[in-house]
């Protein structure tokens, strides 16, 4: 059991690893948010079909949990939205850093959503992190709006993984990502058709390195991260999964820093609040793990 347990985890951790490559990727990618989280849910959900229709595992649903899983894509294709558009209008360390606010936003919506008593640990662990987001707050005030985008597209995603657990019951992995990527490329589109419509953009063709960058968003940051994710949450709580999120900042801030050269634009108020979120996710990891030791043994 302790073995299945640390597998886990390891999926975990390679999941936020990919989470950390999105950031970067979404910077390079020279199209607007809109078109460029359109276009990674297209790619995905075509690559995701091909490969379900080679190995004849296309998952068949009742129209009713059809219905349900795809309204949960659409709230997974708004985080990104409001992620992608955050690392525009700032930077990819400010965006990867706000999308740790999930587990503070976890801690207070989960016990609402599944009527349960708030944990004092899982609110506490998750203030840490809310104190670091108050120092990166000391960035550049250009930045600010690009923060407040960041901090929408925690809250979705925070939603996303806590009814993931629960509309996820009894479903295949292969069934949920199908239609939650269906539902995702659907409602872009449908946002797309009226932005165009209204005269506020118009049709953008990815560049060459754009393919080649949405590819990658699309195939390894998106299938193959929610894939993982999905398997994780029949075993791990929402709560465990979206704060172990918060090491996403680490990997995307050293990406960042490392291909374009966003450390000149940190200053040390911006370190002192990444650490202090580095050390909500190993406290609550430990916490977590007792506890589940704890269990194991009785």
């Amino acid at each position: 059991m302790a073995n299945n347990l640390s597998r886990e985890y390891l999926k975990l951790h390679i999941s936020v690893m990919l989470a950390g490559l999105t950031g970067i990727l979404g910077k390079l990618i020279t199209m607007d948010a809109v078109f460029l989280v359109w276009y990674r849910l297209i790619f995905a959900f075509s690559l995701f079909y091909l490969i379900l229709l080679l190995f004849k595992k296309i998952p068949k649903e009742k129209l009713f949990d059809i219905l349900k899983i795809s309204l949960l894509g659409a709230v997974l294709g708004l985080h990104f939205l409001f992620f992608f558009a955050s690392v525009k209008f700032a930077n990819v360390a400010v965006g990867v850093v706000c999308y740790s606010l999930e587990g503070f936003f976890t801690a207070i919506l989960e016990p609402i959503i599944y009527k349960k008593s708030v944990s004092i640990n899982n609110l506490l662990y998750s203030l840490i992190a809310v104190g670091g987001i108050c120092f990166i707050f000391q960035v550049d005030v250009s930045f600010r709006f690009g923060i407040f985008l960041g901090i929408i597209s925690a809250i979705l995603i925070a939603l996303y993984t806590i009814l993931n657990k629960v509309v996820s019951v009894g479903k295949s992995f292969r069934s949920v990502l199908f239609y939650e990527l269906f539902g995702g490329a659907l409602l872009l589109s449908f946002i797309i058709g009226i932005l165009i419509f209204a005269g506020l953009t118009t049709f953008q063709l990815p560049s060459g390195s754009d393919f080649l960058y949405l590819f990658v968003l699309s195939f390894f940051c998106t299938i193959g991260l929610y894939m993982l994710q999905i398997q994780v949450l029949r075993t791990l709580s929402a709560f465990t999964v979206s704060l172990y999120g918060n090491f996403e900042p680490i990997y995307g801030i050293l990406l960042a820093v490392i291909f374009l050269g966003e450390g000149k634009q940190l200053n040390f108020e911006f370190y002192i609040g990444m650490t202090l979120i580095l050390l909500s996710v190993i406290l609550q990891s430990s916490y977590q793990r007792e506890n589940c030791l704890e269990k194991i043994l009785k």
